[in-house]
């Protein structure tokens, strides 16, 4: 059964475009039916793997479906303005200003490269991003201490072994002094994307791999996928923490688990435990999927928040959607009482919706620096 929200963006593109065209009946309704084919990307994923998540389609095709349906969505309101400024000029007093066909043309054809340019932007390898955090009392034997930060990598079939191979490699040569990463490793089964994940285990820095899970992973047989991943040397704090020393002085990195937590019958996230025991009156560096509960953190005297899932929003404007469902957090540094939360906007993104725009992805690292 076609999903009608998904469609709309196509059909609107058909009445606007296809149908007032002069071609041909047949090559009208041919374009009609691979709109409504591409609007329904998400349901084909589904069908090819039992999840909407997890596309199990050959890469190539995983890209085609992002360009074509990131086009429509894209296609769409560019329409609907000009069809807006139409009806305004029809309704002012001697206008009657009719859009021509070719502006309709042109409008599909810039949603078109539009479109690309995103999905090239998504699908790459990320360009690195420096973020200088000053932390009141850091001991000294930590000023200038490296964290990277890889966040929301969605291994899958677009996002598969050579692109993780190619970000393992990047983040290596960066030789960071400790690697975090906070969340959602993988779209699909442990059986599916054992092979892509092998790349993670040769991750190397100083002070190791730790990590927290995300949303996907509570999707996948999150188990499964904490047991594999904890074979390939990636720490994982779900609810804990751990403590790095440097010359005498030490430093607190803590992680929880994500919010969606409880909805599989696994313990959400409790910063309370995983801060328990820990030395007092030392820095606390915490690892939290989701950036939504920053105020609770800083509460807790956390000193740096590091979090994702939010992708950057993936669209400039898009992007304050997807703040209002994240506590208004969604790309960047932000102070949260005497708390700085770094939201990562992704290593990668979820490929149901594969396309960045004036939000790039990123590898973040992180310099620590002391401060009065």
């Amino acid at each position: 059964m076609i999903r009608l929200i998904p469609s709309l963006p196509a059909l609107y593109v058909a009445a606007r475009v296809v149908w007032p065209s002069p071609w041909p009946l047949a090559v009208k309704l041919g374009l009609i039916v691979l709109l409504l084919v591409a609007s329904q990307y998400h349901l084909w994923s589904r069908l090819s793997s039992g999840s909407v998540f997890a596309p199990e389609f050959p890469r190539p095709v995983v890209i085609l479906f992002n360009l074509a349906f990131g086009a429509l969505a894209l296609a769409a309101p560019i329409l609907l303005v000009l069809d807006a400024a139409a009806l305004i000029c029809w309704v002012l007093p001697g206008s009657g200003w009719a859009i021509p066909m070719a502006w309709r043309y042109a409008a599909v054809l810039a949603a078109v490269m539009l479109a690309a340019v995103a999905v090239s932007q998504a699908v790459r390898v990320p360009p690195l991003k420096d973020v200088t955090v000053a932390i009141p009392n850091l001991p000294l034997g930590f000023d200038g201490y490296t964290l990277l930060h890889l966040s929301d990598l969605h291994i899958s079939r677009l996002f598969p072994t050579e692109w993780a191979q190619a970000v393992v490699a990047r983040a290596n040569d960066l030789g960071s002094d400790l690697i975090v990463v906070t969340g959602d490793f993988i779209d699909g089964s442990l059986a599916a994307r054992r092979a892509a994940v092998e790349p993670l285990g040769a991750l190397t820095a100083r002070d190791g791999i730790w990590a927290v899970p995300g949303n996907h992973e509570y999707f996948f047989d999150y188990d499964a996928w904490m047991r594999h991943l904890a074979g390939l040397g990636i720490r994982v704090l779900a609810n804990a923490h751990t403590v790095l020393r440097r010359d005498g002085g030490a430093l607190v990195v803590a992680g929880v688990t994500d919010r969606s937590a409880p909805a599989t019958g696994h313990p959400g996230p409790d910063l309370a435990a995983a801060l328990a025991d820990a030395p007092a009156d030392v820095p606390v560096v915490l690892l939290d999927h989701q950036p939504a509960n920053a105020a609770r953190a800083a509460a807790h005297g956390v000193k740096l928040q590091l979090s994702g899932h939010t992708h950057g929003g993936m669209i400039r404007g898009l992007d304050r959607l997807v703040a209002r469902g994240n506590a208004g957090f969604v790309s960047g540094a932000y102070r949260v009482g005497g708390m700085l939360l770094y939201v990562s906007n992704g290593t990668a993104l979820w490929p149901g919706f594969a396309l960045r725009l004036g939000r790039p992805s990123e590898l973040t690292r992180i310099t620590l620096r002391t401060s009065s």
